[in-house]
């Protein structure tokens, strides 16, 4: 059922929901993290024309330096519908992320991860397709609230009773990003990394590079196509 969702011909929100609830089952919420972290990837996806690009930058963990960036362009399949947004960005991130040379340890996604109406946003579900660590790092949320409670530069994010995030202040002055364990980590391993990746920006680095990838691709496609 999963490769066939993925094809809007075949799409339906009740399956859908059926499916993200079952592979939440699945999610590992501890660090599977090697002992010293060496690269990070950020992973975006834009929209163009009927088209979609999905890019992957890969940096040095220390860094924080651009080693490789992969980007794919394919046409849009399943249409935008809010809390499945995965069904509609993995494909075209997988087919990104499968021209990689380098092979990080931790994936950082433009999207929530357990923050997420039934706990299985884009990054929990790209976790589990590519069995790696994902972490969900959002611009705005999308179910929860956040509680006055600040630790470490951090609020907890509280849907039905549960932390399933955390707002984390990344710049004096601006407003939060929302960053929620995707797969294979915990909140504080993800929040420690956000705030490693965060150079002066809210948006952490290896995201801000995956969008100027797509962005570039974008521009591309743009001059070909005239």
């Amino acid at each position: 059922m999963l490769d066939r969702l993925f094809n809007v011909k075949n799409f339906s929100t009740e399956e859908a929901e059926k499916l993200q609830l079952s592979l939440l089952k699945k999610i590992i919420c501890e660090d599977g993290l090697p002992e010293r972290i060496s690269h990070v990837a950020g992973v975006d996806v834009a929209y163009t024309d009927g088209h979609a690009i999905g890019a992957v930058a890969v940096l040095d963990y220390d860094t924080l330096r651009t080693v490789e960036t992969q980007t794919s362009y394919q046409e849009v399949g399943i249409p935008y519908i809010p809390s499945f947004l995965s069904f509609r960005e993995i494909p075209h991130t997988v087919s990104a992320m499968n021209k990689l040379s380098i092979k990080p340890n931790v994936f950082l996604v433009d999207g929530h991860g357990l923050a997420h109406p039934r706990r299985l946003g884009f990054a929990s579900h790209l976790g589990l397709v590519v069995d790696g660590v994902t972490v969900g790092v959002a611009k705005s949320l999308l179910c929860g609230e956040v509680v006055d409670e600040e630790t470490d530069g951090w609020k907890p994010i509280i849907h039905n009773e549960s932390i399933v995030g955390a707002a984390v202040y990344t710049k004096l002055g601006v407003k939060p990003i929302y960053v929620s364990i995707g797969h294979k980590i915990s909140l504080n391993t993800a929040v420690e990394i956000v705030k490693h990746c965060a150079k002066g920006y809210r948006v952490p680095e290896p995201i801000r590079e995956a969008h100027r990838a797509a962005f570039q691709r974008k521009m591309l496609e743009s001059h070909l196509g005239g």
